[in-house]
């Protein structure tokens, strides 16, 4: 998505302090810039004030909004934020992969990126087997 603008910019929605642990932890791992990813907690908003404060870091889009829970007060400001202005994309249960990738491809445009984005997230989460129950 490069344009006058740059490329897009990532805000992180979450409850309590993940927002801030998230981007904290992806800046370590991929050294970029402070200002690609914004920690936003929901801890003491109201549902209003939250999507103020979502709305006032998107500004000026275009943007990425990750968040925690799709249904939860985060994921809902966000969305509805999303339906209001063209260039904003949500992207519910956000992971460190997910971030990395986006911190990595960001430059791509919003559908690719998106893609590429939901592909990278769903794959980082895995299950290794328990041994199996031995009889006693």
């Amino acid at each position: 998505m490069s344009d006058a603008a740059g490329p897009l910019r990532g805000i992180v929605v979450a409850h309590g302090t993940l927002a801030e642990g998230l981007v904290d932890a992806a800046r370590q791992v991929a050294g970029h810039a402070a200002d690609a990813l914004v920690p936003l907690s929901n801890r003491g908003l109201s549902p209003a004030q939250l999507a103020e404060r979502i709305r006032a870091e998107a500004t000026p889009g275009p943007a990425m909004i990750f968040t925690d829970l799709p249904g939860g007060s985060c994921g809902v400001a966000a969305r509805r934020l999303c339906q209001e202005w063209a260039g904003i994309a949500v992207i519910a249960g956000v992971n460190l992969p997910l971030l990395l990738e986006f911190l990595l491809h960001r430059d791509l445009p919003l559908d690719r990126l998106v893609a590429r984005l939901l592909d990278k997230g769903r794959a980082a989460i895995c299950c290794t087997p328990a041994p199996p129950e031995t009889p006693s």
